[in-house]
């Protein structure tokens, strides 16, 4: 925690130093190295767009790894916590032009951000962030794939044809799902238990499938939200199977308050669900 200390001066100079382009600058060079200034930034991209924009440009060529993340993460038309940048989600195109000089950045704390960025975009504009996507997929390093992968998770979960496309997998591909099911069908707040199951290409032709899980946990008010939770990319020939063990937690954690209630477990595949069980949650 103790690189906190430095946030009241990222929220000075974005307070106060807008009338001061060069030194606040300066300012979200220095702190982005020792916090972030990824919030601090975002003020600047209101008020001095076309400026800062090219101060950004050249911070893609910097050495140190924390400032072109800078660049990345601070120009999200979504981020986190933040206000959303709503010129960037009518027209992501500027913000397209500096992932493009960091899609490739040696470190992969970079990359991630570069991912988490053109997720952002994929929710106001799909179509742009596939074609993208498809775009850097072209000979791309193992590095740049799994950017890729991140980069259009959400579609993924979504069953987007064009997503898949661009992993080489389809929607509609033929699969099954055999002997899935919950380890246990009543859980404690605090516990973890196993899921399994196997899919299998009950198709004509070797198919590439993208797997996941997602738990439909229920909220406060006795609704539920469904999160989703990647699991693996897989080729299979016909009659072929794999099978799949993950253990799920449902400890208390700052990002997720677990309530009692009944539970929905499922996998996509390719997008598609199948409903492998379900379990009753209960108070500790």
């Amino acid at each position: 925690m103790q690189p906190f200390r430095y946030l009241p001066y990222t929220l000075f100079v974005s307070e106060y130093g807008l009338h001061a382009f060069e030194s606040s600058m300066r300012a979200m060079y220095e702190l982005t190295k020792r916090f972030t200034s990824e919030h601090c930034i975002r003020a600047f991209l209101v008020s001095e767009q076309d400026r800062t924009l090219n101060r950004l440009r050249e911070w893609t060529e910097d050495p140190n790894h924390h400032v072109r993340r800078l660049v990345s993460e601070g120009t999200r038309p979504r981020l986190p916590w933040a206000g959303r940048l709503k010129e960037f989600q009518r027209d992501p195109t500027p913000v397209l032009e500096l992932l493009e000089l960091l899609k490739d950045d040696p470190s992969d704390y970079v990359r991630r951000s570069v991912a988490n960025n053109l997720n952002d975009i994929a929710r106001d504009h799909p179509d742009i962030a596939v074609v993208t996507c498809a775009s850097w997929s072209v000979g791309a390093s193992p590095q740049r794939q799994q950017l890729i992968r991140h980069a259009l998770g959400g579609l993924f979960k979504q069953g987007s044809p064009g997503a898949l496309a661009v992993l080489g997998a389809r929607q509609g591909a033929d699969a099954a799902i055999r002997n899935g099911g919950v380890e246990l069908s009543i859980l404690a707040i605090g516990e973890s238990m196993s899921l399994e199951f196997e899919v299998i290409n009950t198709g004509q032709s070797a198919e590439r499938f993208v797997i996941d899980y997602r738990v439909h946990f229920v909220k406060a008010n006795s609704t539920t939200s469904a999160k989703v939770f990647k699991l693996s990319t897989i080729e299979l020939e016909p009659g072929a199977g794999r099978t799949f063990t993950r253990r799920l937690s449902v400890q208390q954690r700052t990002t997720r308050t677990h309530y009692p209630g009944t539970h929905r477990v499922e996998v996509l595949v390719n997008g598609i669900q199948n409903p492998i069980g379900v379990f009753e949650l209960q108070a500790p």
